[in-house]
C-alpha cells in the first residue's frame, strides 16, 4: 500500500524533502537557474535563487550548501554552465531552528549520464490514433516523462484529427 506524507497535502510551489518518492534519491537535469521572489508560508517576500529541472514541475530553492555541491561535483561555479547538468537529490537531517529536520540536498555525487530514452513506441501509438478520443486515452495512459517527451506529437495529432 502506498502511503502519502502529510506535507504532500499542501500546495507547496517548491520542492522539499517530502517531494522525493518514498524518500529515495532521484536524479534530475538542470533546466535553468534564476533569482526570483518567493513568498514564504508566513507571507513574507524574499529573493531566492531557484533551480528548475527538466523532469519536475516544481522548482527547488537553492541554498549556499546546494550551490557549493553543484560547483564541486561539476567543477564550475558559473550558473550559466549548469544548464543540462544532472544532480542527485536526497534528504539529509540538519539542525534548524533548534530541532533536527529533513532537508532536500544535492548529493556530493556526480550522477552517471542517463542514457537517452527512446519514445518511438509512444510516438507510433499517438500517430496510429484515428479519433480525438483514442488520442486522449492513449496520451493519458503515458507516464509523466512519456507525456513530456511526446506532447508536441500529441498536439500535432490533435490538430490533424479535429
Amino acid at each position: 500500500m502506498d502511503k502519502t506524507h502529510w506535507k504532500k497535502e499542501f500546495n507547496y510551489e517548491y520542492m522539499g524533502s517530502y517531494s522525493l518518492p518514498d524518500g529515495k534519491d532521484i536524479v534530475l537535469t538542470i533546466k535553468e537557474t534564476k533569482r526570483e521572489q518567493v513568498i514564504g508560508q508566513n507571507g513574507k517576500k524574499e529573493d531566492c535563487f531557484v533551480c528548475y529541472f527538466n523532469e519536475s514541475d516544481k522548482p527547488m530553492i537553492l541554498n549556499r550548501t546546494n550551490c557549493k555541491t553543484i560547483t564541486k561535483i561539476h567543477n564550475t561555479p558559473y550558473i550559466e554552465d549548469w544548464k543540462g547538468l544532472q544532480v542527485q537529490l536526497g534528504v539529509d537531517k540538519v539542525n534548524a531552528f533548534g530541532e533536527s529536520v529533513d532537508a532536500l540536498r544535492i548529493r556530493n555525487i556526480k550522477p552517471k549520464p542517463l542514457k537517452p530514452l527512446n519514445y518511438s513506441e509512444q510516438i507510433a501509438a499517438l500517430r496510429n490514433c484515428k479519433t480525438l478520443q483514442e488520442l486522449q486515452i492513449c496520451f493519458l495512459g503515458f507516464t509523466q516523462s512519456e507525456k513530456n517527451a511526446t506532447v508536441s506529437i500529441k498536439d500535432e495529432m490533435k490538430g490533424l484529427l479535429q
